[in-house]
């Protein structure tokens, strides 16, 4: 029997592991980076140990400490979450050297599973359909261009080792493919230490249906229904559902019994996914086997009222399946939304801060949130930028839908910038929720999930007014010396004048002055909380009370509550329709320009420069390439806007680069 569990991973998993493992009476150790020293995760376990330094590749990705760990604490099985060391055969082969169990899937499996290219030709070999496509051994750049050449543009260049996302481009004409494909291998070998490449056909209409599956090591084996995963960005998933709407219990059993069928020819054992593309007219083909728990599986595990890790955990003890096929029902519909730090009007880049609010919607029986953050926590550059996964369920797909929506509404975060709004679009629209899923959702959708830029509502004003007067309130009475003195009132206090100020804000791209009033009682000249607020033609009767991140309005006799934070004078109010951010003007200050030494090649987030790809003083044209960062484990490249040259980097490859930092100069040919 397992007594201890190592978990060999970070953030929310390694707090979801913990929280199973509890509840099996297991006790558990965390490890922990340099940068996760108080992490969430750190404080849940029972145990912690420190495995080294902030990157990846000095502490989580170093199996020879984390073997050390195990055996220092005597555990008896270690748990790889997903990324990481999940799908390491080489980890998991010295976990049974050591006598450790390894919670997931045999060696040989793993090995199977672990090359895309391998994992094709045993698919083929067990009759399960395959999307067309190159994945030999040959992978010399002029074989991989004339198998795309071929196959016909479009086409995927996927990494052989990868998984969610790394070293995958799509290429859609010739002229691409050179670069694609060096930023693939790039990408491939930083994350998987492997860049050997296939090349498929890319399905235009398609949809990312996978199935959750589950063998034990006594020849056993189910499905656990699906999944379908199409709305993703950078080809990693963004909001995932269960069961796939729209499928037929026919191709649900054909899926499933694909699965199943994929699994066993590689004497699978614990919870694996195998991931189809789904087309229009009902075909399927399999892309790829994840040799462990998938991110998504919360859904599964709604549908079916089953505890996935719960099951991992006996199913490496040595016991059977907890049921069987026949006893696996579907119950409602669930959906996943994962919260990121990043900035979806920005290409999705990640970003990089401290949560200064973190406010997530009540967990009941309809909600659930996991999480590997508190509030005050730091979204470092070293890791991946999920927050959360917020996930819902109910008795059907529309009424899920609604609990997304609300529970979006009521999901607060402030200090980085987040993909909650993007988020609620998505779920609003009217594509999602008609059951228009593809897997380009959202670039067939772009008109519609990102909105422009709308005139601000000056009926929000008011409410933006209060919270600067009851914050200046607050603060004034923070540090007064004299709390009785009237040079210590909050209410713009002059002897013989009336009470008077003016506000000075920046919301919605536009510069507003609002005229405030203090009102008193009439007779003592003590304030009641209440004020008069002007702009132009427009008035309004405000008071208000201030709590923490609460703030309370009542406006002109409605009474309101929101939530707010601020951070060097950029406030956001968190209000059930939308977010407002605007930005307070300090009297007296002015607003200046900011120069960009730059000239518009600053960093575009704090990251680590990967590659310089020209030379200074080389002519180049519109759209090469200068230079690759990476944050995140995501890419991006700073591109030429035209003709010129650079006459000089500011930066090396390898060096970390602040958010925001001039990285280049470039002159323009005239």
């Amino acid at each position: 029997m397992i007594k201890k569990i190592l978990i060999a991973n970070r953030g929310e998993i390694a707090c979801r592991v913990i929280k199973s493992a509890r509840k099996m009476g297991i006790a558990t150790v965390a490890v922990y980076s340099d940068a996760d020293a108080n992490a969430l995760h750190v404080h849940k376990a029972d145990e912690s140990i420190n495995i080294g330094a902030a990157p990846s590749k000095e502490s989580y990705l170093v199996a020879d400490r984390i073997i050390e760990a195990a055996k220092k604490l005597n555990v008896d099985a270690i748990h790889p979450g997903y990324g990481f060391l999940s799908e390491n055969a080489a980890f998991a082969e010295k976990c049974k050297q050591n006598d450790i169990i390894f919670i997931g899937p045999p060696t040989s499996a793993i090995e199977a599973m672990g090359s895309k290219s391998a994992a094709k030709h045993i698919m083929e070999k067990a009759g399960v359909p395959l999307v067309p496509g190159y994945h030999g051994d040959d992978q010399s750049e002029s074989l991989l261009k004339k198998s795309a050449d071929d196959m016909g543009y479009p086409v995927l260049l996927k990494a052989a080792a990868g998984g969610g996302g790394k070293g995958m481009r799509l290429v859609s004409s010739e002229t691409e493919f050179k670069e694609a494909l060096a930023a693939a291998k790039r990408e491939a070998n930083a994350s998987f230490g492997d860049d050997t490449m296939l090349v498929e056909k890319y399905l235009t209409q398609p949809r990312h249906v996978e199935i959750q599956v589950f063998c034990d090591q006594h020849g056993n084996g189910v499905y656990l229904f699906e999944r379908d995963c199409s709305v993703q960005r950078r080809h990693q998933k963004v909001i995932e559902e269960a069961p796939a709407p729209g499928l037929s219990d026919d191709t649900r059993k054909q899926m499933g019994e694909a699965a199943l069928k994929a699994a066993q020819a590689i004497d699978y054992v614990g919870a694996g996914t195998v991931e189809f593309l789904y087309d229009k007219d009902g075909s399927f083909y399999f892309m790829e086997m994840n040799t462990r728990l998938q991110v998504e599986h919360p859904v599964t595990e709604f549908i079916t009222g089953e505890d996935l890790v719960e099951w991992q955990i006996k199913v490496a003890q040595g016991q059977p399946l907890p049921k069987t096929q026949n006893e696996l029902t579907i119950r409602g519909h669930a959906f996943e939304a994962r919260i990121y730090a990043e900035d979806p009007d920005n290409d999705f880049l990640p970003s990089t801060g401290r949560l200064t609010l973190l406010h997530p919607p009540q967990e009941n029986k309809h909600v659930r949130v996991d999480t590997g953050v508190l509030e005050g926590d730091e979204v470092s550059v070293y890791y991946d930028p999920m927050i959360a996964k917020l996930v819902v369920w109910d008795e059907d797909r529309d009424k899920a839908l609604q609990r997304l929506l609300k529970a979006l509404r009521e999901y607060y975060i402030d200090g980085v910038t987040t993909n909650i709004e993007f988020l609620y679009n998505v779920a609003a629209s009217k594509p999602f929720g008609e059951q228009d899923l593809v897997t380009t959702f959202i670039e067939k959708n772009k008109h519609v999930l990102f909105a422009d830029e709308v005139e601000p509502d000056v009926e929000k004003l008011p409410m933006m007014a209060a919270l600067l007067l009851l914050v200046e309130q607050q603060q004034t009475m923070k540090f007064a010396s004299d709390p009785t003195s009237p040079w210590s009132l909050p209410t713009s206090w002059r002897a013989n004048e009336q009470h008077e100020q003016i506000l000075k804000l920046h919301y919605a791209g536009k510069d507003f002055e609002l005229n405030v009033r203090v009102l008193n009682d009439g007779q003592t000249g003590v304030t009641t909380n209440t004020w008069q607020v002007s702009y132009q033609s427009n008035q309004w009767m405000i008071s208000g009370q201030l709590s923490e991140h609460s703030l309370q309005v009542n406006l002109d006799g409605h009474r309101q509550r929101f939530t707010w934070s601020e951070k060097n004078n950029q406030f956001v109010i968190f209000a059930a329709d939308e977010a407002y951010h605007f930005t307070h003007y300090l009297p007296d200050l002015g607003v200046e320009d900011d120069v960009d030494s730059g000239q518009g090649f600053n960093a575009p987030m704090n990251g680590t420069v990967v590659e310089l790809l020209v030379e200074p003083d080389n002519v180049v044209e519109k759209g090469t390439t200068l230079m690759v960062m990476e944050a995140m484990k995501m890419e991006h490249s700073i591109k030429a806007p035209a003709r010129g040259k650079v006459t000089s980097f500011f930066f090396k490859a390898g060096e970390l680069v602040d958010g925001g930092a001039p990285l280049l100069e470039f002159e323009e040919d005239e």
